[in-house]
């Protein structure tokens, strides 16, 4: 199972990276907090002061083309919303 897919980098995310410290990212909905926060400072070498989940349950998207209307769904997964230690930071872009 790989616990971490991407962060999510949205304009309320980066608020909230600007004003609290909050790094956010999509994670696998199998997951814990504790996997959650291994994985995070495995990955970033970062110390996690708390961390906060929630499960987005994926959305009914529609779209018409030559063959007529195509519905699908979009996968649910689990939001990771981590609030790092004062001084330290997680640098997304290092890493490109």
């Amino acid at each position: 199972m790989d616990i971490l897919k991407k962060p999510i980098l949205t304009e309320k995310a980066s608020a909230l990276t600007e004003k609290l410290n909050r790094f956010t990212f999509k994670a696998d909905h199998r997951a814990n907090k504790l996997q959650i926060k291994g994985a995070i400072e495995k990955m970033y070498g970062v110390n996690i002061q708390a961390i906060n989940t929630m499960v987005v349950f994926g959305k009914m998207k529609s779209r018409n083309t030559k063959a007529g209307v195509v519905t699908g769904n979009i996968a649910k997964y689990k939001k990771a919303i981590v609030t790092l230690k004062d001084g330290e930071t997680i640098d997304f872009y290092s890493n490109i």
